[in-house]
């Protein structure tokens, strides 16, 4: 009883692999598909991008509001900001919402797919650390944290292009005072919420290649012709 229990700690031990080795897993795949792993970042960057422009010309358009000077108000009802009488804020337009939920939709769509393309490139090394003794855990953990990695790197590079393009935008149509009033911690907070929006939506678009390739047996993965 007690040699069972001892081999059956010693065969955990094998297959429970560290968080670093799997991190340098991760990094390393990430570097060998480098090309791929760029145009599914590009859709990203470019959906986080296209939030965080939204919200951040929403929060310089209410910088200058809130000024309650006239010339200002005119101002952005001329730029197209449909502002009722009395109202201190503007809000993104239900046009401007669907845009932006849209493009989000298809960059998830992109992961989910490039991860599935991923798995199914993979097969062999998958069967090959699985019949190494790696476990599903390992598997998952694995696809979990090259999506991490690239989901956040695709959303702090969305977010700052998109603040960049939006604080911009509003210097050329109102000049630098659009600058001047502009409520950095506003700016700040949609930033985060761009960064928030981003890495979960990343890791949503990872969760089912995730589990295919975690569920997979190895002797049929070893079998796969590439």
């Amino acid at each position: 009883m007690i040699k069972s229990a001892n081999k059956r700690t010693e065969i955990s031990r094998q297959v429970v692999l560290p968080f670093m080795k799997s991190l340098e897993i991760s990094l390393k795949s990430i570097r060998v598909r480098f090309f791929r792993s760029m145009i599914t970042t590009v859709s990203f960057i470019l959906g986080v991008s296209f939030l965080t422009f939204v919200r951040v010309g929403t929060d310089t358009a209410n910088g200058l509001l809130q000024t309650q000077d006239p010339t200002y108000r005119q101002a952005l009802m001329q730029a197209g900001y449909d502002l009722e009488p009395g109202a201190t804020s503007t809000g993104s337009s239900a046009k401007e919402r669907w845009i932006v939920i849209l493009s989000l939709l298809v960059c998830v769509v992109g992961i989910v797919n490039a991860q599935l393309m991923a798995v199914t490139e993979r097969f062999r090394e998958i069967g090959t650390i699985k019949c190494l003794g790696a476990l599903d855990s390992f598997v998952l953990r694995l696809f979990v944290l090259e999506a991490g990695m690239q989901g956040l790197a695709g959303a702090g590079i969305g977010a700052l292009l998109g603040t960049v393009a939006a604080l911009l935008n509003s210097i050329i149509r109102f000049g630098l005072v659009a600058w001047k009033h502009v409520y950095w911690l506003a700016v700040a907070k949609s930033i985060v919420f761009a960064l928030t929006v981003g890495c979960v939506l990343s890791l949503l678009g990872v969760i089912y290649p995730a589990i295919v390739a975690a569920r997979m047996h190895p002797v049929e993965a070893m079998r796969v012709e590439q």
